[in-house]
C-alpha cells in the first residue's frame, strides 16, 4: 500500500511542483474559457490530457517511442502557447459546437502525449526493473496526476467564479486576460529553449 502512495505522490508533485509550473500553465490555459456549469467538459479534457500523458510514459518506458529531450522541452511551452492563443481567438464564441469539443479533446490528448514525453526520462529512472512491474506504478502515478490536475482546475474555476462574480469581469474578459498572461509567461520559455 505504501508503494501506491509513493507513485501517487510523485504524480501529485509532478503537477504541483512550483519550480516546474509548465503543467499548471497548461491547465490554466485549458480551463480559463470554462465555468463551473461546464465542469463535465473540463473533466473530460483533463482526463484526456492524463490519458495522453500516461500513454506517452508507457510508450517511453517500453522504448516504443524515444525522442530528444531538447525537442520535447521546446514543444511543451509551444502546447501552452497554442492553447492560450486558441482562447484568444475563440473567446466569446459559442463552445456548444460538438466539432469544437471533439477538436479540443483530440488536441488535448495529443498535448498530453507531448507533456508525458517530457517527464519520461525521469520516470524511467524510478521504476522497478522488470517489465511486468512497470504497469501498476504507472497507473498509480497517473492517478496522482489526475488528482493534482483536478485540484488545479478546481482552484482556477473558483478563482474564475470570484473574479466574474465579485469583480464583475465578463467570462470573455477573464479568458482574454488570463490567456494573454499565460502567453506572456510562456514566450520567454520558448525563446530561452536549448533547441535554438
Amino acid at each position: 500500500m505504501s508503494e501506491f502512495w509513493l507513485y501517487f505522490n510523485i504524480g501529485l508533485k509532478h503537477v504541483l511542483d512550483i519550480h516546474a509550473y509548465d503543467h499548471v500553465l497548461f491547465l490554466m490555459a485549458l480551463t480559463v474559457p470554462y465555468s463551473f456549469k461546464e465542469w463535465s467538459r473540463v473533466l473530460v479534457l483533463v482526463t484526456l490530457f492524463t490519458l495522453g500523458h500516461t500513454t506517452a510514459l508507457l510508450l517511453s518506458v517500453y522504448k516504443i517511442i524515444l525522442i530528444n529531450v531538447n525537442v520535447v522541452e521546446f514543444l511543451i511551452p509551444i502546447t501552452i502557447l497554442c492553447t492560450a492563443a486558441y482562447n484568444l481567438f475563440t473567446s466569446g464564441k459559442s463552445s456548444k459546437n460538438t466539432n469544437n469539443i471533439n477538436f479540443a479533446g483530440f488536441v488535448t490528448l495529443f498535448f498530453g502525449i507531448i507533456h508525458g514525453l517530457g517527464f519520461s526520462n525521469y520516470f524511467k529512472t524510478i521504476l522497478p526493473g522488470s517489465p511486468s512491474g512497470k504497469i501498476l506504478p504507472l497507473l498509480e502515478f497517473a492517478l496522482g496526476i489526475e488528482a493534482a490536475q483536478l485540484i488545479v482546475v478546481l482552484v482556477i474555476l473558483i478563482l474564475s467564479y470570484v473574479v466574474q462574480t465579485f469583480f464583475r469581469f465578463s467570462k470573455r474578459d477573464w479568458s482574454l486576460t488570463m490567456s494573454a498572461f499565460i502567453i506572456g509567461v510562456v514566450l520567454p520559455m520558448i525563446i530561452e529553449s536549448k533547441i535554438w
